[in-house]
C-alpha cells in the first residue's frame, strides 16, 4: 500500500516561505487562511494554532489596514509557522509587515499604484529575502482585461498573471509564486495548464470560493486532482466556507490520495452493507476523531465482512476483516488477533497507536542510518 506516486511533477524554481521550501523537489505544501479579525490578536493566534495542529505548512492572514499590520506584528512574534500577509492596494502595509517579519507577501504589483511604490515593495522584499505571491482571481480582473475578453476566461487569467510577472521581472525580482484561481473548475484548470508553460516559478493551486464543506471539497478534489495528476502545483489551499481546519484536512486528503504526501492514518473502509458484522460507519468515524493526533503515516483497513475483508486487511498496516462471532485483525499483512464488537473501537485504537509508535521508531532508525 506504500507504493510511490507515478506522478511526474513539473520542474519549477524553488523559493522559501519562512523555513518551508516551495517548488523544486520540495513536498507540495498545504496552506489555509485565517477568517478571524486580524486585530483580534488572541482569536487569530488561537486559530493559527488550530490550523497548524491540523497539519498546515503555511498560514495566510489578511492585513487590510495599518492597524491590522501592527496586530500582525504581534501575531508573528507568538506563532512559529510561516505567515503570508494578504494585502491589497496600499503599498505601505506591505512595507510595514515586511519589517515586522512576514514570510511572504500576497500582493499584485499592478494594483498598488505608481511605479515608485511598486519598486519600494520589491526592493524591500529583495533586501529581506521575502517572496511575493501574485494572486490572480477571476472575480477581480483588471478592467481593461475584462473589457478585452468580455468575461473571465483562462486566457484572461493568464494575461493578468503575466502582466504582474512582467512588473516583477522589470525589477529583476524572481522570488515569487503565482496563482490563477477561479470558482469554475474548468476555467481554473485550463488557466493553470497554460501558465505552467509560460513561467518557471512555483504555482499555488486553488479553486477559489469553492463552496461549503461538502460541495467545496468535491470541486477542489476534482480541480486540484486534475492539476496534480498533470504534475502541476507546488503549494495549495482548499477554499471552503467552513472552519479553516477543514481546509487543511481536505488538502492533506487530496495529496494522500495521490500519494504525493503521507501523514497520519489513511483509512480504507467499505461503505457497509447487510453483510457487515459490526457498525462500519460508526467505527470509522470514531477512529478518525480519536486518531487525528497521529502523524506517522499508516494504512488502516476497516472492512465489515469476509468477502473483501481479508484481501484489504492484508495490504494494510492494521486491517480489520469482519467475521462472526469475532472479527479477525491483521497486522503487517498477517493474522494477529480477534476482537469482539463490545470493545472493538477501544481495542483497535490501542493496536493502531502501538503500530504507529513502532513505525515511528523504524522511520527514525532509517533516518539515523542515512
Amino acid at each position: 500500500m506504500h507504493c510511490e506516486s507515478p506522478i511526474v511533477r513539473r520542474k519549477s524554481r524553488q523559493i522559501m516561505v519562512g523555513n518551508v521550501p516551495v517548488g523544486g523537489d520540495a513536498p507540495i505544501s498545504v496552506q489555509s487562511m485565517t477568517n478571524t479579525e486580524t486585530c483580534d490578536i488572541a482569536a487569530t493566534i488561537d486559530q493559527i494554532s488550530r490550523i497548524q495542529k491540523a497539519g498546515a505548512d503555511i498560514v495566510r492572514v489578511s492585513v487590510p489596514s495599518m492597524e491590522a499590520a501592527e496586530a500582525f506584528g504581534q501575531i508573528r512574534q507568538q506563532v512559529n509557522i510561516p505567515l503570508v500577509a494578504d494585502i491589497h492596494f496600499d503599498y505601505r502595509i506591505a512595507l510595514r509587515v515586511a519589517d515586522l517579519g512576514v514570510d511572504c507577501l500576497r500582493i499584485n504589483p499592478g494594483n498598488i499604484g505608481r511605479e515608485k511604490r511598486i519598486q519600494a515593495v520589491v526592493d524591500k522584499a529583495r533586501d529581506l529575502n521575502i517572496p511575493i505571491r501574485i494572486g490572480v482571481n477571476a472575480g477581480s480582473l483588471e478592467k481593461d482585461i475584462q473589457k478585452k475578453y468580455g468575461e473571465p476566461t483562462p486566457q484572461a487569467l493568464v494575461e493578468s498573471a503575466l502582466r504582474h510577472v512582467d512588473i516583477l521581472q522589470k525589477f529583476n525580482f524572481d522570488n515569487f509564486k503565482v496563482s490563477v484561481k477561479a470558482s469554475d473548475v474548468f476555467m481554473a484548470v485550463e488557466a493553470y495548464r497554460l501558465l505552467a508553460k509560460e513561467i518557471e516559478q512555483p504555482l499555488h493551486l486553488g479553486i477559489t470560493e469553492a463552496g461549503g464543506l461538502r460541495s467545496g471539497t468535491v470541486k477542489s478534489a476534482v480541480g486540484l486532482g486534475m492539476l496534480l495528476m498533470d504534475g502541476i502545483g507546488d503549494t495549495l489551499r482548499v477554499s471552503l466556507a467552513a472552519d479553516p481546519v477543514e481546509e487543511v484536512k481536505v488538502g492533506w486528503d487530496i495529496l494522500k490520495s495521490l500519494k504525493l504526501r503521507s501523514k497520519g492514518v489513511n483509512f480504507i473502509a467499505c461503505p457497509s452493507c447487510s453483510r457487515q458484522n459490526f457498525d462500519v460507519i460508526k467505527t470509522v468515524n470514531e477512529l478518525e476523531n480519536r486518531l487525528e493526533d497521529i502523524e506517522t503515516s499508516l494504512d488502516v483497513a476497516i472492512i465489515g465482512c469476509v468477502v473483501n475483508g481479508p484481501g484489504e486487511a492484508k495490504e494494510a498496516d492494521v486491517g480489520l476483516a469482519g467475521g462472526s462471532p469475532r472479527n479477525l485483525v491483521y497486522k503487517d499483512g498477517e493474522p494477529n488477533t480477534k476482537m469482539s464488537n463490545d470493545t472493538l473501537i477501544d481495542d483497535l485504537e490501542t493496536m493502531i497507536r502501538q503500530k504507529a509508535l513502532e513505525k515511528a521508531k523504524q522511520d527514525a532508525n532509517l533516518i539515523a542510518k542515512e
